[in-house]
């Protein structure tokens, strides 16, 4: 029960923030996590942390402050940060299309882990709230903390359905998300309101995840992750109904309960995370049933996409780029060949987002969980006598397969719902296949062979500056070059055009005769080979593998910098594998190779969330402005005059 009230509580607090703004904030979770850890923080050295990184970010309040005290500033502070969160980000993207408000709360999400994981190297200490004693339940002890914890949410989902039924505050909230337009024309001024359901809702998340620091214990990672069983029970009270969605938290916290019950008295269930996988079935389920879940808010205006122009120069673009990396290959510096390899795969995972993303409109959170996929069943189908290159390519064709499969939700689903479906897929793949011995091999590293061809040695093993050898990085560079090409000429192709048909308007594509759903999975197909192949390359590049290496967070950080370089662009995938942890740019401002900056999602996210508003196109849309701007026009054509 104490992990359902979690979940409840969480979940209630993305239904308000959905009815008065339109916005499903992933980084709910996340935010109410910091309020957290600055509580415990607060009331032991009476030190108010500020969000920031960088520089000494803690304001000297009071010696030692009393629970009521820390509380009550908390709620304070929380309000505080509410308010800016909607002032400052999501009240600017209201006539944005879903993609960047996805991305805005992603940014927000790696920002606010980032900031927690810098500030916190070690939780604070947590001195309980709730009672700590058990009491007997059907010949069973439970906790008094629990209990007073689900009495809570009750009391909460209750207060927040009379609000919303039976005050102004709430009918009008109700209104403005029905029709914004009509709302405004009463005059209800629904950015007033959404400001006010923002505090509500932020300060929410802090208090419920200060109360269950005692039960779920403080932990970066898997307090923001709580943002996927949360979405699931909102699914399910259809992002209106705060009972329901109270209920349902309450259910999936059990539900995973009984599963850890079950693994520990069954012998014969692996040990991996099967109360992950909870969450994930129960969005797909909604979603496929629902088709289009989330329900239709009234909008002023929906913003466009970022600009789509079709590649030009490719093939002497792609022979200079090629030449280059090859020159830097041979007889560049050990930390220069080593910044190529890393752009290159990078710039093949961001290739990936941007045929996805960037060509289709939808929104992939999974593209690491795919890449995971190929690179542990490469290691798999070599181990069992697979050679290469055939072993490598099989796990690709085994990515793209599964690429297709989760897909199968996006002919229904599309935009935000989409990256709902996507973000628990790779939270489930990485609690149930990347925890599965079977599948991985070992739980905590996995070794990967080398790459070679009869005598011809592909590895990056090498000794001193040996190190990378240049023949891994050849093959990364060629891999990319022939993915770029490929791609580029889809873009150019018919099926690029019904990419951008259906990512313009579906509705209208499907009346033009195109095949909605089939141009939907190829794109979720030619996507997931991309991020296999990357997947496969980034396993020969790091030699030992686990679940780590394709995180959820991977994930995030690729699409922020996907779209920070410009998602809706062939170029943009390459400028994306120049901003590279350890790539290119990075090399070339001095950081050192082997130490990846610790600020990488920190930084990652606040850019995010700045490109998203300021300017959506990215790096590579704002050269192309001001190249537009500053280029020669031609002499206007006349008409000679006829008599």
């Amino acid at each position: 029960m104490g992990g359902g009230a979690v979940i409840a509580a969480l979940g209630l607090g993305v239904v308000v923030t959905y009815r008065s703004d339109g916005v499903v904030n992933l980084a709910h979770a996340a935010v109410g996590s910091f309020l957290a850890f600055t509580f415990y923080e607060f009331r032991e050295t009476g030190d108010l942390v500020l969000p920031l990184v960088g520089f000494n970010n803690r304001i000297p309040l009071v010696p030692r402050p009393t629970v009521l005290t820390a509380l009550i500033v908390i709620i304070l502070y929380g309000a505080l940060l509410g308010l800016l969160l909607h002032t400052l980000v999501f009240r600017r993207l209201q006539r944005a299309p879903s993609l960047a408000r996805v991305v805005a709360s992603i940014g927000l999400f790696l920002y606010t882990f980032s900031v927690i994981g810098l500030t916190w190297p070690v939780a604070p200490d947590i001195r309980p709230l709730l009672p700590r004693n058990n009491v007997t339940v059907l010949d069973r002890l439970v906790g008094v903390d629990r209990l007073a914890l689900a009495g809570i949410v009750v009391l909460a989902t209750a207060l927040l359905w009379l609000i919303s039924t039976r005050t102004r505050f709430g009918t009008s909230t109700t209104a403005a998300a029905e029709n914004r337009k009509g709302a405004m024309l009463l005059g209800i001024n629904p950015a007033r309101l959404a400001a006010y359901n923002w505090m509500i809702a932020t300060t929410s998340a802090g208090l419920v995840m200060i109360l269950a620091a005692q039960i779920i214990s403080l932990d970066p990672l898997n307090n923001s992750l709580l943002i996927v069983p949360a979405v699931a029970a909102a699914l399910i009270g259809g992002f209106r109904s705060y009972p329901l969605v109270a209920v349902a938290g309450l259910g999936i916290g059990m539900l995973q309960s009984l599963l850890l019950s079950l693994q520990a008295d069954v012998d014969w269930l692996p040990d991996i995370g099967l109360q992950q996988g909870v969450p994930f079935l129960i969005i797909v389920v909604v979603m496929v049933l629902r088709g289009e879940s989330l329900p239709t808010r009234g909008a002023l205006r929906e913003g466009r996409f970022p600009t789509a122009p079709e590649p030009r120069a490719v093939l002497p673009v792609t022979v200079g780029l090629t030449a280059a990396a090859v020159a830097v290959l041979l007889w560049g510096s050990s930390d220069w060949r080593a910044a190529v390899i890393t752009s290159s795969i990078f710039a093949l995972f961001a290739l990936s987002v941007v045929v996805l993303t960037g060509f289709v409109g939808q929104i992939s959170l999974a593209s690491y969980a795919f890449a995971g996929v190929a690179a542990f069943a490469m290691v798999k189908f070599t181990n069992a006598g697979v050679p290469f290159p055939v072993a490598p390519g099989l796990a690709v064709a085994v990515t793209c397969g599964l690429g297709v499969l989760v897909g199968i939700p996006a002919v229904k689903v599309r935009g935000l719902n989409l990256a709902i479906v996507t973000l628990g897929a790779a939270v489930a793949i990485g609690e149930l296949l990347f925890k599965w011995e079977w599948f991985v091999g070992s739980i905590t590293a996995t070794e990967v062979p080398e790459p070679s061809v009869g005598p011809l040695d592909l590895g990056i093993s090498a000794p001193g500056d040996g190190y990378p050898r240049a023949a891994f990085g050849l093959m990364c560079v060629v891999v990319l070059m022939v993915s770029g090409l490929a791609i580029a000429n889809l873009r150019r192709s018919r099926t690029g055009l019904r990419w951008l048909a259906v990512r313009a308007n579906e509705q209208a594509a499907a009346a033009a005769g195109i095949d909605v759903a089939w141009a939907k999975l190829t794109a979720f197909s030619v996507s997931a080979t991309l991020a296999g192949a990357a997947g496969t390359l980034l396993a020969y590049q790091r030699t030992t593998i686990g679940a780590d290496s394709f995180g959820v967070f991977n994930s995030l950080s690729l699409l922020a910098l996907t779209f920070l370089a410009g998602i809706a662009v062939m170029s943009g995938g390459l400028v994306a594998g120049l901003l590279a942890p350890v790539g290119l740019l990075a090399i070339a401002v001095g950081q050192d190779v082997g130490k990846p900056s610790p600020y990488q999602f920190a930084i990652s996210g606040i850019l995010l969330v700045l490109v998203t508003v300021l300017y959506p196109d990215g790096i590579t849309g704002l050269v192309r402005a001001a190249w537009n701007r500053l280029r020669p026009r031609g002499r206007p054509h006349t008409v000679p005059a006829t008599t």
